[in-house]
């Protein structure tokens, strides 16, 4: 957590204070935008938009209701909420433009976030409980699903030239606090629960 936390701090001081990391970003991005089909960098960035990724959040909470899980749902709709009360002050503060644009607010990205935090929070909450014989075969698939939505949401916003590399990455080291701090009372829970 306090890596995470680390990395966000240097890359914030980085773009903020024009560092060399951020020269570095801004050649990187220039260099890959426009690359790949439009259409399939269109479709990957938009997996970060609110009208996709909320829907599968909800029905991950759904669910999770349904099993009778209660703290768990809650908490990943508070990471969800907190996601534009962090991102959305950040943004103002450093006011750094975008790739194609002299418009300002583009790190962290709100996109990247939003979908490390859907993603990730509706796999916390699809993931198969562990039984008292260990971790389920299939308790993987859950993550790495959401690591791939989140990391082709990323791949679609650089390449589309709607955020500059460490806009994504900063936005994912806020996404991980989130999730990570989602995490453990959902993991403290399951392993007080007597075995069924």
């Amino acid at each position: 957590m306090l890596s995470l936390l680390a990395v966000f701090a240097l890359l914030t001081w980085q773009v903020a204070a024009d560092g060399p990391l951020r020269g570095l970003d801004e050649r990187i991005g220039r260099a890959v935008v426009g690359h790949g089909p439009a259409r399939l960098t269109e479709f990957l960035a938009d997996l970060g938009n609110l009208q996709v990724a909320l829907p599968v959040l909800g029905c991950a909470i759904v669910y999770a209701l349904l099993r009778g899980a209660r703290r768990e749902p809650l908490s990943a709709a508070s990471a969800m909420a907190v996601v534009p009360a962090v991102i959305v002050p950040l943004k103002d503060w450093i006011a750094r433009p975008g790739p194609l644009t002299e418009a300002t607010g583009y790190y962290p990205s709100g996109h990247a976030a939003t979908a490390a935090v859907a993603y990730g929070a509706a796999a916390l909450l699809l993931a198969p409980r562990t039984g008292p014989a260990g971790r389920s075969k299939r308790s993987w698939m859950m993550p790495v699903a959401a690591v791939l939505l989140t990391v082709a949401t990323g791949i679609g916003l650089v390449l589309s030239g709607y955020h500059w590399p460490l806009d994504v990455f900063g936005s994912w080291c806020l996404s991980g606090l989130l999730l990570l701090t989602l995490s453990r009372p959902s993991c403290s829970s399951r392993r007080r629960q007597p075995p069924k």
